[in-house]
């Protein structure tokens, strides 16, 4: 049967991300490599997102897609909010495990239905599932036999420390294959719950207990990066394991300037690009750049206390504050910190990150070590302060850090002159400038992953002739 789109013969993937900013950046990022490749790609949004896609970007964004790639909706499960603000992570995870398997199965449904009649994109041949959203891909890849690619958008040794939840619940501490100088500190911090029904904790679990069931696994990460890592995992599962990234380097090798698609972006909040002209007027790697991401939240007095030792750093800082940064308050900074940083601060709610941390200005990155921040800034070879809030970002922190020396760790409980130390050290300090080397490198080693011969090429390559097969 052909259809009249032309679309008939090629593969189709539906991508289906974890409903937060940084695992949906990720996945758009790995959509738009696979239709540069040829697949056509249905990306899935919840109602609650796609409403803030638009919202942020405005109702445009849809009307200039190239052909083949497509964005739908479907709802969560969870009670309707008009707020611009990442849902709670228990809630999301419910939502992955019990409310949003139907929607998505009869999504799948409606696709085959239309490509059958020759009016959509063909019939579905691949699912790429965020590693969270195993419960909500599975039952549709099981009743209409569609294989799922699983994107796991941590890096390896977060993954790692995911898979030996199990044995951390079952005979407490026991050596980490594949990991080395680990401390439970550092370990993904969901394990750290004294109710033994924790939702998140067994969700996490129950999520790596189902990693074999994919039947390839993409990791956003490169091999040099984490070689000894990736190796073990390898070694621990019978389905192959490809380190693919960084996405964005992959990105601007192979799409051209031209392609609507190379330029467009998801951020659910307004960005604003004026913070880029106010970084042109200052000097070469001398802003300290901060921003904790979409999930993490500040006390107001961690506010302060960061507030406070960056003002009496001295150095010039582009500082993100989201709206709802404070946990159930506003972020309130204190007049001293206004009267002591006039003349070299910019404080804006959100910005277009990738392209602050590649400014020339930016000498350093204070972040929450989430991964896509991280793999981000090394990217751009700038190195790090480091407050990991939650989740993979301890383990993150410990590899920045320790493994890969590009990272300075602020104690988990804020002092302004922890915080002025660190600053004046990243910036201007003895270890900073190690630190650049060492961030230097990474960059070097990341741009060699992603040439046309690299490890991230080959690997992308290979998962896309496996889909292509199937």
């Amino acid at each position: 049967m052909a259809s009249s789109n032309g679309f008939s013969m090629k593969p189709h993937a539906v991508c289906l991300p974890a409903p937060t900013q940084s695992h949906i950046g990720a996945m758009l990022k790995l959509a738009k490599l696979l239709h540069h490749r040829g697949l056509c790609i249905t990306f899935v949004n919840t109602e609650f997102n796609h409403r803030r896609l638009l919202e942020a970007r405005g109702s445009s964004f849809l009307q200039d897609l190239p052909a083949g790639f497509q964005f739908v909706e479907i709802p969560d499960g969870l009670p309707s909010s008009k707020a611009n603000a990442t849902q709670s992570v228990v809630s999301l995870c419910e939502s992955a495990k019990l409310y949003m398997g139907a929607p998505f199965y009869a999504l799948i449904e409606d696709l085959n239905k239309r490509a059958s009649s020759g009016s959509g994109f063909p019939p579905v041949s691949c699912i790429v599932a965020d590693g969270l959203m195993t419960f909500s891909a599975y039952p549709a890849s099981e009743k209409f036999g569609i294989p799922v690619v699983n994107l796991w958008t941590i890096p390896a040794c977060a993954l790692m420390g995911l898979l030996h939840y199990p044995k951390l619940k079952e005979k407490g501490l026991t050596p980490l294959k594949g990991m080395t100088n680990m401390r439970l500190h550092d370990m993904p911090s969901f394990f750290r719950t004294t109710d033994p029904d924790d939702f998140v904790f067994h969700f996490m679990m129950d999520t790596t207990a189902r990693f074999d069931k994919a039947s390839a696994t993409i990791i956003h990460t490169f091999e040099p990066l984490e070689a000894d890592v990736l190796s073990a995992l390898s070694s621990m599962f019978s389905r192959t394991v490809y380190a693919i990234g960084p996405f964005q380097l992959l990105i601007d090798r192979i799409l051209e300037n031209g392609n609507h698609l190379k330029h467009m972006g998801c951020s659910l909040w307004k960005e604003d690009v004026e913070c880029l002209e106010w970084l042109d007027s200052q000097k070469p790697e001398s802003v300290l750049y901060i921003n904790f991401g979409s999930i993490t939240f500040l006390t107001s007095q961690q506010l302060v206390e960061f507030a406070m030792g960056i003002a009496n750093s001295k150095h010039p800082f582009l500082w993100i504050i989201r709206p709802d940064l404070v946990d159930g308050d506003t972020a309130v900074l204190p007049p001293e910190f206004t009267n002591e940083t006039k003349g070299r601060a910019f404080i804006t709610e959100w910005c277009p990150q990738e392209e602050v941390l590649n400014h020339p200005s930016v000498g350093g990155f204070l972040t929450h070590c989430g991964w896509n921040s991280v793999i981000e800034s090394l990217s751009a070879e700038v190195p790090m302060l480091c407050w990991p809030y939650f989740a993979d970002q301890q383990t993150i922190c410990k590899y920045a850090c320790t493994d890969w020396e590009v990272g300075l760790e602020i104690g988990s409980d804020v002092n302004q002159d922890e915080v002025e130390r660190l600053v004046k050290e990243l910036i201007e300090g003895e270890k900073g400038k190690q630190m650049k080397k060492r961030a230097t490198e990474w960059k070097r080693l990341a741009f060699m992953a992603t040439r046309e011969e690299g490890s991230s090429s080959t690997n992308l390559g290979e998962i896309i002739s496996y889909i292509i097969s199937k």
